[in-house]
């Protein structure tokens, strides 16, 4: 592959559909797989071959407060909720893309996303990288930083990149992760409003999400699917209202279909390697990319260079 044209694979269908499943949190963990199963079936019956769950599916968004005892909430990867999903992937010959808390060896944590190829294989894992430390948000507290890098998957349809919410203010991960050859960037994603905030802040949070990510899919070239969890999750400090609105655009940007704010939905939208091709033929970013100028993007802000 060229670095400054990451390829598009000819050899594939002109298309592939993706899938996202936008939904509440589960009364237990064992609820909210069932409530994952139900959606990926739903969105396999409607011709997704990629689906992608939200950030830490199974489970409420724990990093509201700092509680040790949520360390025993993760798993290990290969563990039992991959092997369901595994078997699932391999009965309705999808690709999923599966968020988890995940634990390994030493008492290690990341938050994680596991891609399943269409035949149950596991391809691999992305680790989060930017882990954020905000109010309710306490992320810090659970996660280690990615180990792994930025990684594409060749699945069975299509060249899959994946990062994980925070990640998505990052266009230096969106940049690495299509270097790669990504044809579609997925963004599993766990954010919302805190009460207090929502009335001054709140539209312009919700706007500045999109546009980020819109703006990933035009200067990447990708197409590009944030997939949010719904719903009002309590807390001591007031809880978090998580907006929804999961998303799927193509690469100039217009969002293709949107789910709502508050309901739990499916969504499956066709992506055309066609419209890929074209935009990176008459916008050609890639070719006018400068290499040699941007070693500043190794620095810290106000280092010396």
């Amino acid at each position: 592959m060229n670095e400054e044209n990451p390829s598009i694979t000819d050899r594939q269908a002109p298309s592939f559909h993706l899938g996202l499943v936008q939904a509440r949190a589960g009364s237990s963990a064992s609820a909210s797989l069932e409530k994952a199963i139900s959606g990926i079936e739903a969105a396999a019956r409607s011709g997704a071959q990629i689906i992608c769950l939200q950030e830490l599916f199974i489970h409420p968004y724990f990093c509201q407060s700092h509680d040790p005892q949520h360390f025993d909430l993760a798993e290990s990867i290969p563990g039992p909720t991959t092997e369901t999903l595994s078997q699932l992937a391999r009965k309705l010959e999808v690709v999923l893309v599966v968020p988890l808390f995940e634990k390994r060896e030493g008492e290690q944590y990341h938050n994680s996303a596991c891609v399943i190829d269409a035949d149950g294989e596991i391809l691999g894992l992305y680790r989060k990288m930017h882990i954020p430390e905000d109010p309710q948000f306490h992320e810090k507290f659970y996660f280690t930083p990615g180990d792994l890098g930025f990684q594409v998957f060749q699945t069975r349809y299509a060249k899959v990149g994946v990062l994980i919410c925070w990640d998505q203010w990052f266009p230096e991960a969106s940049r690495a992760t299509a270097l790669l050859g990504a044809e579609v960037l997925f963004y599993p994603t766990a954010i919302g409003w805190l009460p207090e905030e929502k009335d001054e802040y709140g539209e312009g949070q919700k706007r500045s999400w999109e546009a980020v990510q819109l703006g990933h899919a035009v200067s990447n070239q990708v197409y590009l699917a944030a997939v949010n969890r719904t719903g009002f999750e309590a807390s001591e400090k007031g809880g978090i209202e998580f907006w929804g609105s999961s998303f799927v655009c193509d690469p100039t940007g217009k969002i293709l279909k949107q789910a709502s704010e508050t309901e739990e939905e499916v969504i499956v939208v066709e992506a055309s390697r066609e419209v890929l091709k074209e935009q990176r033929r008459t916008w050609p970013f890639y070719r006018d990319r400068r290499v040699d100028a941007y070693k500043g993007l190794l620095h810290h802000m106000g280092e010396d260079r």
